[in-house]
């Protein structure tokens, strides 16, 4: 550690004193995660303090490959080093046309055939502006078909469409989940009653919801819980949108680029959108954001939508980069099959700790919801992932836990057929799970545990592991790993998961774990050290098939 001077405190405290003294009252990982950054390779951060840090946030799903990979570097240094210009508006470079090429090659086939790509400034918010305003002007109409517990950015319309805003242009539309379904049933019968809905609000002439400009929706859930729709719904979705001539725009800045098993989550369900909004990994660690859409709502203006940083030289090389290092490497098939052990693993360990009421999540997209266990909950039928005293009554991972082929989409899928076969939602050996196990309670969910979780997110970053919190109370832990992980890597952050869980379980049932809604925790969890992982023996330490060869990756991608 380097200190400001003899005596005083160490150079990193006195940054981030001074960050809190002049940076806005609007920072949010700042507070939770007091860390000074300055040096990371993979997925290791170092920080001013000497600290090493294994980093499950990666820039909120941002960094597909880690921080700093080698071939992210090289394409920087590649135009750097050209004298090409970095700023060009929306001139044509060859930066440009190589990124445009390597996107295209990737996207599902029956849009890449047809499509058009708008770059926009540089935040995914923008890029959602952008294609809200693209279906208004190709359909004339206004209104914009959204979803509960949605997110789509902070500018004024992408707030509009997202699940915390009010007085708005937006029918909001149930978003289907198992432990907390809007109906309390869950499963195929929740997701049918959500789709139902759907139909009546636009067929019903008093329903008050007009014919929309489109429907907005995420595969995946990411700042609302990390919820993965079910893949029925989804081509739902796709019929009840294309027989009414409404856009659908598949918002996957989160889920894109392998994310979530596929290279694009709509690919789970066989959907193809009319749009699709792009952002994060797709600029390789650099801010870029694009609209990609059917070339029949090419109805724009010059200049309809501009922005003076939507030719980002730099952050389209690293993101042709990041598209070819993906696709040739098959990260997507490498995160399904991760993800798959990653969620096993960590509902085996919620039968140990009664404060874990859900684990979901679709690929290297994982979310863990902390619940109070002693808390009233909600009455509900029998066919919803429950959640009991002892763990999770959970039947098998409804949501993608897979790399299985995606079922191509088809009108009027049946969702109470039977569901017998492998992959019927794109999850193979997932069969059992549209009804609750056996042993499963027939209560509802128990409340949600913002404080736990605070709790819990802190006791991580103790033990050098960095997660997010997100959900609709800030209560589902998250878990956005690179792509680039290793077997090693990924139980070295289930080991610490487990260890901080065992702390702050035991400090919740000194009573030293309390707080108000929001998260505001009061007290503190016990000082406890980094051997603390009794009854984490359930932890699969190294996350491998037997007879699999460890997985080495990138050199500097080691935990450390």
């Amino acid at each position: 550690m380097v200190s400001e001077s003899p005596g005083e405190r160490p150079a990193h405290e006195g940054i981030l004193r001074r960050q809190s003294a002049r940076e806005s009252a609007a920072r949010t990982y700042a507070r939770a995660l007091p860390i000074v950054p300055v040096r990371a390779r993979g997925l290791t951060i170092e920080g001013a303090d000497g600290r090493r840090y294994l980093d499950c946030l990666s820039g909120a799903g941002t960094l597909a490959l880690g921080h700093n990979h080698p071939v992210v570097l090289e394409a920087i240094r590649k135009v750097l080093d050209s004298g090409a210009p970095l700023h060009v508006l929306d001139l044509a470079t060859p930066v440009k046309d190589a990124f445009i090429t390597e996107l295209f090659r990737t996207l599902p086939p029956g849009l890449a055939d047809h499509a058009r790509v708008q770059f926009c400034g540089p935040a995914g918010t923008d890029a959602v502006e952008a294609a809200l305003k693209l279906v208004r002007a190709a359909t004339g109409r206004t209104g914009v078909l959204a979803f509960t517990g949605a997110y789509h950015g902070m500018t004024a319309g992408s707030l509009e469409a997202s699940g915390g805003a009010f007085d708005v242009r937006v029918a909001r539309l149930p978003y289907p989940q198992d432990y907390r379904c809007p109906f309390g049933v869950g499963g195929e019968r929740g997701a049918e009653l959500a789709a139902r809905w759907t139909e009546s609000v636009l067929d019903d002439p008093k329903s008050g919801v007009r014919q929309p400009a489109g429907m907005i929706l995420e595969p995946v859930q990411g700042e609302g819980g990390v919820i993965p729709a079910p893949d029925a719904w989804m081509r739902r979705m796709r019929q009840i949108t294309a027989d009414r001539s409404i856009p659908l725009i598949a918002d996957e800045v989160q889920t894109g680029v392998g994310r979530t098993g596929a290279f694009w989550a709509v690919e789970h369900s066989g959907v193809t959108p009319d749009v699709m909004v792009l952002s994060k990994a797709i600029g390789g660690s650099l801010p870029l954001a694009i609209v990609v859409y059917r070339d029949d709502l090419d109805v724009w203006e010059p200049g309809a939508h501009a922005g003076t940083f939507r030719g980002n030289q730099l952050a389209m090389a690293a993101g042709t980069a990041t598209l070819a290092y993906v696709r040739e490497n098959g990260l997507t098939a490498r995160a399904a099959a991760l993800g798959t052990r990653m969620l096993a693993q960590l509902r085996n360990l919620a039968q140990d700790f009664p404060c874990l009421g859900d684990v979901r999540g679709r690929g290297l997209m994982i979310g863990v919801e902390l619940v109070d266990p002693e808390g009233d909950c909600r009455h509900g039928a029998s066919g919803h992932t429950g959640v009991g005293r002892g763990g999770i009554g959970h039947a098998g991972g409804r949501h993608g836990e897979t790399d299985a082929p995606p079922v191509a989409a088809h009108a009027g899928d049946d969702f109470d057929a039977p569901t017998d076969r492998a992959g019927a939602d794109g999850d193979a050996g997932a069969a059992t799970s549209r009804t609750a196990s056996p042993s499963a309670p027939a209560h509802g969910p128990f409340p949600a545990a913002p404080a736990l979780a605070a709790a819990l997110q802190r006791e991580c970053l103790r033990r050098g592991l960095i997660v997010e919190l997100g959900g609709r109370h800030a209560s589902v832990v998250r878990l956005l790993p690179p792509l680039t992980i290793t077997d090693e890597q990924a139980a070295a952050v289930l080991d610490r998961l487990a260890d901080a869980l065992a702390a702050v379980s035991r400090a919740q049932a000194r009573g030293q774990v309390s707080g108000p809604p929001g998260g505001q925790v009061r007290g503190q969890v016990g000082g406890t050290g980094s051997g603390d992982n009794a009854r984490s023996n359930r932890l699969d330490r190294t996350l491998r098939p037997p007879g699999q060869v460890p997985r080495q990756g990138d050199p500097a991608n080691r935990a450390g």
